[in-house]
């Protein structure tokens, strides 16, 4: 037989296997495909964003897999840990463990789970090899961190916490919110809004930076896995452009998930701008300029303009994100500061050093409103009252951020909204979180609240020691840096007498 080409390959391998089922109805193979509304007359328009076969896939991603574990290898038997900037660099990792690598596997499950109830071939088998990646993703990033599991606290239980602990309950409710959508719904949240909208915000800035910071090994998986994200990037935006195509009776839809999406999708990148700006010792390029960058000139002067041929506008409260830009990242740092106590990782006051640079970054906000606290905290340390807050916030009901936020352009007023529903208030920490709850209340009503938990006793018990136990908190995990066992051990390791790791 002549020898066929990848494409021909694909097609036999993937759209030509496709039957029509004789002994059940369509609705019963396919049973999650109508009730969102969102209707599909061609399945056969669909532009496969992979087209690779499953062996030609396997082969790539092997080939990838022997050199980043190469460098994994390398970094580890070389001490590697011993050459980044700061033990406090790895305060970034342990939130990026504990909080991004879960999202991973979430991901990889409901992906193979949208491969079985997806009634479109092409759909199907690129959700499939997500699926994979985003397993794959999971495994290698546990893998690039469990060597510094050996030397530092807070790597210990990623998943535990996960589940249990308060600033994790927001990267936890936003994939749970998705996987408790329908498919195409999931599609929107998590192919587009998250792929495609915030994926370079996390991975290109973060993992430049943590090369930056002397950690080839993060860098390396997080530059292997952008390879996959690219891929992820473009099944977002066919998924965007597909249903738009349709059917016109979808535009209303799609726009809805949009604006539900991208404010989901914002205040879950509070963590990310905390990371970005706060726990990285050697900065690269602040949370604004990525903001700018990734989400202002790529999705906002790119993306829409192509969009608005299929009737899609820009995403609703978008405005408020640009003027947060300059102010978002603080409010987190402080936030963390003043609560690690009760968190995985340890935290201290920015250096003079770190002060000035954010001054550059943004001096309209920094030294009026920011610069004055951290003065504070700094005076409070240096006369042997490290600040700690002393009760528990109040959770957002939709993103579960703590009510950190402020009014839009005035960062001296908090924002806090009210809504009721069957004779109960509800708080959302702003116009967007409101909206959303407005839309769906007998969903948000039902989020589990770390702190509505802790009040009713079901996290351990009602003492502060019982509550970190449960979360997975260790007695060295979080408070003070400067006071931490990772600091204590980091001081000795970096000292001229050289002593062993």
């Amino acid at each position: 037989m002549a020898k066929v080409s990848m494409r021909e390959r694909y097609q036999l391998l993937t759209r030509d296997l496709d039957w029509a089922p004789s002994y059940v109805t369509e609705k019963q193979l396919y049973p999650h495909m109508d009730f969102e509304g969102i209707k599909i007359h061609d399945w056969d328009a669909w532009e496969d964003p992979f087209r690779l076969t499953v062996d030609a896939y396997s082969k790539y991603q092997t080939e990838k897999d022997k050199r980043l574990y190469a460098t994994f290898d390398s970094f580890a038997q070389g001490q590697g840990h011993l050459s980044v900037s700061d033990a406090r660099y790895f305060a970034a990792m342990k939130l990026f463990l504990s909080g991004v690598m879960p999202l991973e596997y979430n991901a990889h499950r409901h992906f193979a789970y949208q491969a079985r109830h997806l009634s479109g071939p092409g759909p199907r088998i690129a959700t499939l090899f997500q699926s994979i990646d985003e397993l794959r993703h999971t495994q290698t990033e546990i893998h690039a961190l469990s060597a510094v599991n050996k030397y530092y606290e807070g790597f210990h239980s990623p998943t535990k916490m996960f589940d249990r602990l308060w600033y994790l309950s927001v990267p936890k409710s936003y994939f749970e919110d998705g996987l408790s959508a329908g498919p195409f719904e999931f599609m929107v949240a998590i192919s587009f809004s998250f792929e495609y909208f915030l994926t370079n915000l996390l991975f290109v800035p973060f993992m430049s930076g943590a090369g930056f910071n002397g950690d080839i090994s993060t860098m390396s998986f997080g530059f292997s896995a952008q390879s996959d994200e690219s891929r992820h990037m473009t099944l977002g935006l066919e998924v965007i452009k597909f249903m738009l195509e349709q059917d016109e009776d979808n535009v209303p839809i799609i726009q809805d998930w949009i604006d539900k999406w991208f404010w989901r999708g914002y205040r879950l990148l509070t963590i990310v701008a905390y990371m970005q700006d706060y726990l990285l010792p050697k900065k690269i390029m602040s949370w604004k300029e990525s903001f700018e960058l990734y989400l202002e000139e790529q999705m906002l002067g790119g993306l829409f303009p192509d969009l608005e041929y299929y009737g899609i506008r820009p995403p609703r409260h978008v405005e408020q994100a640009i003027v947060e830009k300059n102010y978002m990242s603080h409010q987190a740092g402080w936030t963390f500061y003043s609560m690690s106590h009760a968190a995985g990782f340890s935290t201290t006051i920015p250096t003079q050093a770190e002060l000035d640079w954010f001054s550059e970054q943004y001096p309209d906000t920094f030294d009026r409103y920011y610069r004055p606290l951290w003065d504070k905290a700094a005076k409070m340390q240096a006369d042997g009252n490290r600040f700690f807050a002393g009760g528990l916030p109040q959770l957002c009901q939709v993103c579960q951020v703590p009510m950190l936020y402020t009014e839009m352009g005035d960062p001296t007023t908090n924002c806090q909204r009210h809504s009721t529903y069957q004779g109960e208030r509800y708080n959302t920490c702003s116009d967007g979180c409101q909206w959303i709850f407005e839309r769906e209340p007998e969903k948000y009503i039902q989020a589990w609240l770390p702190v509505h938990q802790i009040l009713q006793g079901n996290c351990g018990g009602t003492e502060i020691p019982d509550i970190l136990k449960w979360c997975g908190i260790q007695e060295h995990d979080g408070g003070e840096y400067t006071t931490s066992a990772d600091y204590e051990r980091w001081t000795k390791w970096q000292s001229p007498v050289g002593v062993r790791a």
